[in-house]
Formats: structure tokens, C-alpha cells, sequence
């Protein structure tokens, strides 16, 4: 599967304002076969990947919704999505992508790291910000995924001054890269091959964090 088929946005759509059990129960076949042709178009976005990445798997997630904690008692997701992980320990980062009319994206980077990696990326920046900064600004970065994203603290995070010149990046409580796709796009035949494409473009940032993320302060590998 190659392409992601316009009957998949039409399920979605229709599940956006029929988000109960009785409507998901009466169209359950189609949600089976959208399902199944999305899994089939994540196999296919791995297998582009695995020309230039070392990817572990790709995980579809559930489009049930686990309510217990949540306000939002809507049963299911709105979208279907897929995750990669790059595989051993010296590749770090992960890969993302999400199919949801009028709001489909492709991202990756480092959502909610641990407290011991973003401090030691917090150590990189604040020791020497220059090498991040050049790739921020990279043209090609630029164009497609315009600037760095993720939640950030109001202030310096502990141990690092306010007045830090980097105190912009060291904010950063996520380090995270997103690029928009409309629903022609999403539709359109060359749309497995853009994924793969983004994620290739992610590679200067994740080949920094990852070498960062697998060395001490020095330099010397973990």
C-alpha cells in the first residue's frame, strides 16, 4: 500500500462528529479496512527508511483512547498514526507520523526526554550552542520544518543563569520537529516517499543530539 486512500480522510472525517461507540460499532468494517491499509502504508514508509536509517520497527497505534484519566471522554482517536525508533543505543531519537484531516503531520526529535539526557543536552548547548545553531538555520531545514518545537520553561532551567546567551534553546523541556501536510497532499502518490524525505532532513539534528546523547562532556563515548 503506497498511498494513503481518500476513503480513509472520509472515515475520519465522519468519525470527528460521530465519536461513540454505537456509530464506531455499525462502521467497524470500514474502520478494519482503513486500519489495515494504514498498516500497509507504515510497512511501506519503513521500508523507505530502512535505505538510509537503522529503524527497530514501526508501532500503528491504537485508535482507542484510554479515558480513565482524561476529562476528554471521547472513545477514540481522531487519526491514525506511527512511530519509528532508530535502532542501538547510538542512534537516538524517534520518527512520527499522523494522518488526520485538515490537521496531518510528520515530526520526530526528543518528546519528554529523560531528566539525565536533557540535562547533558542542556550541558552541550550551554557549553557551545554554535553547532545546533548552524543546523536551525540551515536552508533546507528552514524550509521544511521552520524552527525547533516543543514545550519550554518561562525561566533558566536549574543550574544554568537567566542572562545564559543560549537560554532560548535551553528551554526546551522537547526538542521536536514538525512539518505540515494539507489533505491533497496526504492523498497524493508521492506522499510515503515525503515522509521518508522529511525524516531524512531530520538527520543533522538527530545525528547531533545522538552524538551528544552518547558521549560526556568531553567527548569520550558513554
Amino acid at each position: 500500500m503506497n498511498t494513503i486512500p481518500a476513503s480513509t480522510l472520509e472515515f475520519l472525517r465522519e468519525l470527528q462528529v460521530n465519536n461513540n461507540r454505537e456509530w464506531f460499532t455499525a462502521n467497524k468494517p470500514r474502520y478494519q479496512e482503513a486500519h489495515t491499509q494504514f498498516k500497509a502504508f507504515s510497512d511501506g514508509v519503513l521500508d523507505l527508511m530502512s535505505h538510509h536509517d537503522n529503524i527497530e520497527a514501526v508501532s500503528v497505534y491504537r485508535i482507542y483512547r484510554d479515558v480513565r484519566f482524561s476529562k476528554d471522554k471521547l472513545p477514540y482517536k481522531n487519526q491514525f498514526s506511527a512511530s519509528m525508533s532508530r535502532a542501538t543505543k547510538w542512534l537516538r531519537g524517534g520518527y512520527y507520523f499522523h494522518i488526520e484531516p485538515g490537521a496531518s503531520f510528520v515530526g520526530g526529535g526528543f518528546w519528554q526526554p529523560e531528566s539525565a539526557d536533557l540535562k547533558r543536552v542542556r550541558e552541550e548547548i550551554a557549553a557551545d550552542d554554535k553547532p545546533l545553531r548552524k543546523i536551525l538555520a540551515d536552508p533546507v531545514f528552514v524550509s521544511t520544518f521552520g524552527e525547533l518545537q516543543g514545550d519550554r520553561l518561562k525561566t533558566a532551567p536549574q543550574g544554568f543563569p537567566k542572562d545564559h546567551p543560549a537560554i532560548d534553546l535551553l528551554q526546551y523541556k522537547n526538542y521536536l520537529l514538525t512539518r505540515s501536510f494539507n489533505d491533497k497532499e496526504v492523498l497524493a502518490p508521492n506522499f510515503q516517499q515525503e515522509i521518508a524525505t522529511t525524516f531524512l532532513r531530520m538527520r543533522p539534528f538527530l545525528n547531533y543530539m545522538s552524538e551528544v546523547l552518547t558521549t560526556d562532556g568531553n567527548g569520550l563515548p558513554l
